[in-house]
């Protein structure tokens, strides 16, 4: 499950974005299978996931938001409700091979991965980070526990960290520095299992609490099906953002390294917001309503954090 929701504006396609997604979609895949760049960007808009801000190149943009149709779209196979752990394997293994292989059968769903395909021609980066993310996703169709925080991290390093990882080598960083971004989008994915934990155990049974942790506070995931949070759950809670902090402090220097000025304002706002996310987590009752940022808060912080990204760089060309 890969959905920072919340975290980043939505996605601002002009006119030029379009023309470039719609050469993506005629040389991606067949008419049969055509899924219009307008529904690409109304996803991001709707779901807020942080798939090409205005701070990122303009020029990038229909390629962030071809990595994002992809992704989502494998990560709706695996929450299908209707479909078996052997269909969710089975449609995500043909997704995997429209990837690397492509598909002229119009009959399967398959454009947003030929889309991909298109798109990481175009642009030479490689195809393992969208196949890092069918790894996560085969591991939702038949797995709802994690035992530990070890192995959730290991979950977390292939259903979010290959988001930045994509980002890094698209925007021309060094390709044996993309793990840097790792903490950041390992941080990110913990806060929305949090916000979402009680949702996600309703719907698909699925626990993304260590169960270790759970065990060790002597209770069991139906604490999460009740209206507000016990103090045994609040202390796992806790511990789960505890890691995060963690995370979180090993990302701060991420931004300042990266080689595009404008990737690294981009990363130093969701940084801000995942910073008060962890603390509005912390104060609030995810099983009483879902911790969230409001628009205004969202973009207050954002322009603060991206201001200050922008002061710190002049201040160090200057120093």
């Amino acid at each position: 499950m890969i959905r920072f929701h919340g975290l980043l504006a939505d996605t601002r396609m002009g006119e030029r974005e379009h023309t470039m997604a719609a050469q993506l979609q005629a040389r991606g895949h067949s008419a049969g299978a055509a899924v219009g760049a307008d529904t690409i960007a109304k996803q991001a808009r709707d779901e807020n996931f942080p798939v090409g801000s205005f701070l990122l190149p303009r020029r990038l943009r229909p390629h962030v938001a071809a990595f994002y149709a992809f992704a989502r779209s494998a990560d709706d196979i695996a929450d299908d409700p209707d479909a078996t752990p052997t269909q969710k394997l089975e449609r995500l293994d043909a997704f995997a091979s429209a990837l690397t292989h492509g598909s002229n059968d119009p009959a399967l769903a398959l454009a947003p991965a030929l889309r991909l395909r298109e798109s990481l021609r175009q642009t030479g980066v490689r195809d393992r980070h969208a196949h890092d993310l069918l790894s996560a996703f085969r591991q939702d169709a038949t797995q709802t526990r994690h035992a530990t925080m070890e192995a959730l991290i290991d979950y977390c390093d292939r259903s979010a960290a290959p988001v930045g990882r994509y980002l890094l080598e698209l925007h021309g960083e060094d390709p044996a520095r993309l793990t840097i971004a790792d903490p950041l989008c390992n941080a990110l994915q913990i806060i929305n299992h949090l916000q979402d934990c009680q949702d996600d155990f309703r719907r698909m049974n699925r626990v993304y609490l260590p169960t270790d942790w759970l065990q060790a506070a002597a209770i069991d995931p139906s604490a999460l099906d009740q209206p507000s949070t016990s103090p045994a759950l609040r202390r796992v809670l806790d511990q789960c953002l505890d890691t995060c902090d963690d995370l979180l402090r090993q990302a701060s220097p991420f931004p300042a390294r990266l080689r595009s000025r404008r990737l690294g304002a981009e990363s130093a706002v969701i940084l801000a917001l995942a910073k008060r996310l962890v603390a509005d987590l912390r104060a609030g009752d995810p099983l009483r309503h879902r911790i969230a940022l409001s628009k205004a808060t969202a973009a207050r912080i954002a322009l603060f954090a991206a201001a200050g990204f922008g002061l710190r760089q002049v201040a160090g060309r200057t120093a």
